[in-house]
């Protein structure tokens, strides 16, 4: 996804968006809802040999975030 300069500068993030059937990462993240129990925000952390570490989380809850942080 492209954004303007403008948005750049809002949101200095760069998007990548899959749509697919099945992604394993969503059976991880049911997990962790149930784990939460409502407790809190559900966050995974995942990963594979030779890669850095990545964190999942509910899209609203990022943007959230991002919103805070920039106000």
């Amino acid at each position: 996804m492209l954004l303007s300069p403008r948005a750049r500068e809002a949101f200095p993030v760069s998007i990548e968006c899959k749509s697919r059937d099945k992604i394993a990462v969503y059976g991880y993240y049911e997990q962790a809802e149930e784990n939460a129990k409502g407790r809190g925000e559900p966050v995974v952390f995942i990963k594979q040999n030779r890669s850095k570490p990545l964190v999942v989380v509910d899209a609203i809850y990022f943007l959230n975030i991002m919103e805070k942080q920039n106000g």
